[in-house]
């Protein structure tokens, strides 16, 4: 089961891109065989409002496309669930901040739907969440961008 909790962007998006956001985190649940239910925040934004995000916990004073904010953490490559981490089954996973105006941007950059370009980033956050990092090397890039291109077809999100 996944507990999405909204904030009031994400509250008042077009029923069918949050239906498609939802679909996309809990196909990426299912397919890691993640074994809680599990609780993730998703916020959306807009390119200021994400800018000051990426310059306040990261350092990086520029928009981007989606943050991720992990809760769990990492031991030698596996995502460590403690007891204290579980309330009545679930997890808390962590963070999801999605630019609007950017996944609109990308969207018509890269020649598909808002819906795909929202899935695609749902997707890759999740898997920042389930502990995958593209900025590990090349191996874990190729791993985890194989991994987003698997949800998206199960979901029929593709380009």
């Amino acid at each position: 089961m996944l507990n999405l909790v909204l904030n009031e962007e994400a509250e008042v998006l077009e029923p069918a891109i949050l239906d498609t956001l939802k679909r996309c985190i809990e196909q990426t649940l299912l397919m890691e065989d993640f074994p809680f239910d599990a609780e993730i925040s998703l916020s959306i934004t807009d390119n200021e409002g994400i800018r000051e995000l990426n310059r306040e916990q990261r350092g990086i004073d520029k928009e981007t496309d989606v943050l991720s904010f992990p809760m769990l953490t990492l031991e030698d490559g596996v995502l460590i669930v403690e007891d204290s981490d579980l309330i009545d089954n679930c997890v808390f996973l962590g963070d999801i901040v999605i630019s609007l105006p950017k996944a609109r941007e990308q969207a018509e950059a890269y020649g598909h739907s808002l819906l795909r370009e929202m899935g695609f980033l749902a997707v890759h956050s999740m898997l920042h969440l389930l502990g995958y990092d593209h900025e590990l090397g090349e191996a874990e890039e190729k791993e985890m961008f194989a991994k987003q291109e698997e949800v998206l077809s199960a979901l029929s999100l593709t380009r």
